[in-house]
């Protein structure tokens, strides 16, 4: 599996696997499924409510704790510094892991400096190796970077063929910021799978909607994490790094950017309140 290097020199694979709006109790199977198939990378966060079913699956599989690069996130709460810090504890003790390999601020709301500043104090302490955010806009990007003293690592933000991000993607690079895709596959809205810009170049590939989709965001330097349940589908979304797109293949899949997002926008005041609002256990 290919890696990339991020700003601390900590190596994460391109291609991972995420677990969001899987039940808590299908969890465990459909992660232990997901390693059968070669994933190494597992992206989960406290606000899924599966974190113990991952770390059953992990504790299960009987694969190297060092071989696997475990992604979870941090929710809005209003504990400041200590409660990042038992927040983080309490994910910790349901993965049933003595350290994370990646740990995200999962949404730009809240008292999010203080989370940041504990965040960095256990990346200090080594229990976390690297620590980034989720969900930022630029101007909070950059004013959090300006303003700590480690800079994000990653930012996973939403990242597909209808909404690419590319100029962000530059500004993060410029920064030493990785952009990580959630719902790499426009969670499967806009008739993705049927679009012809995409059924076209798989054909030329024999490649699938999905395979399409998942090389071109590589190709461009994005870490993806798709999801699926389907054992067929999780090995389907890993076959994409013996063929490559062409020049002409990417750019019309450029083409297909609509420039707004498939899912909500997390400046919009009523989405600000509601996320902002919600709190997790």
């Amino acid at each position: 599996m290919p890696q990339v290097t991020l700003n601390n020199g900590v190596r994460i694979p391109v291609l991972g696997f995420g677990v969001f709006q899987v039940p808590a109790e299908e969890t465990e199977k459909v992660v232990t499924d997901a390693l059968a198939a070669g994933y190494r990378h597992l992206d989960t966060a406290a606000l899924y409510g599966n974190e113990e079913g991952v770390g059953r699956a992990i504790k299960a599989s009987g694969i190297a704790r060092e071989e696997l690069f475990v992604t979870t996130k941090l929710w809005v709460h209003d504990g400041g510094e200590d409660g990042t810090k038992r927040a983080f504890e309490t994910s910790l003790r349901r993965l049933g892991l003595d350290y994370l390999d990646l740990y995200l601020i999962h949404q730009p709301y809240g008292d999010y400096y203080s989370f940041w500043r504990a965040m960095q104090d256990l990346h200090r302490q080594g229990v976390i190796k690297a620590i980034g955010v989720s969900n930022f806009y630029p101007d909070r990007l950059i004013d959090l970077i300006e303003n700590s003293e480690i800079a994000p690592a990653v930012n996973q933000v939403e990242t597909h063929p209808f909404f690419q991000r590319a100029d962000y993607q530059q500004l993060m690079a410029e920064r030493g910021v990785q952009i990580e895709s959630w719902g790499p596959l426009a969670e499967g809205r806009n008739n993705i799978f049927s679009a012809p810009t995409l059924s076209s170049i798989g054909e030329v590939h024999g490649k699938s909607v999905a395979q399409v989709a998942l090389r071109w965001l590589i190709q461009r330097g994005v870490v993806v994490i798709p999801k699926s349940v389907r054992p067929e589908r999780m090995a389907e979304n890993l076959d994409v790094f013996d063929f490559a797109l062409t020049d002409e293949e990417m750019s019309r899949i450029v083409a297909m950017d609509t420039g707004a997002s498939v899912a909500f926008d997390h400046r919009d005041p009523q989405m600000v309140t509601q996320i902002g609002g919600l709190r997790v256990d």
